[in-house]
């Protein structure tokens, strides 16, 4: 499995939900869960900054990782990033080849 990076930002609108947060929380999650079973998160984090939520993930593939961006937007986030994480070990490795 291939690690990701998830970075969202939310919506004006959703921003302003502060009571409802747990609970549209709560539903991404389930949503992700329903319709990418084979996804395991590992961690998640509330951000002040650019970004309002970083979560980071295992997926087996980019197109996994596509519907997790997907089902966030489609959850009322303004923009949503998935990214590739590579471990450093390996980073490492990788440039041992160039």
């Amino acid at each position: 499995m291939q690690t990701y990076i998830l970075l969202t930002k939310l919506s004006p609108e959703v921003s302003r939900q502060v009571k409802d947060r747990a609970k549209l929380g709560r539903a991404w999650l389930d949503q992700v869960k329903e319709k990418c079973p084979e996804v395991n998160f590992i961690s998640h984090y509330a951000l002040l900054g650019a970004y309002d939520f970083i979560d980071i993930y295992e997926a087996p593939d980019e197109d996994t990782a596509a519907k997790v961006s997907m089902i966030s937007l489609s959850n009322g986030a303004f923009s949503s990033e998935s990214l590739i994480a590579i471990p450093y070990k390996r980073f490492l490795e990788l440039t041992e080849e160039i």
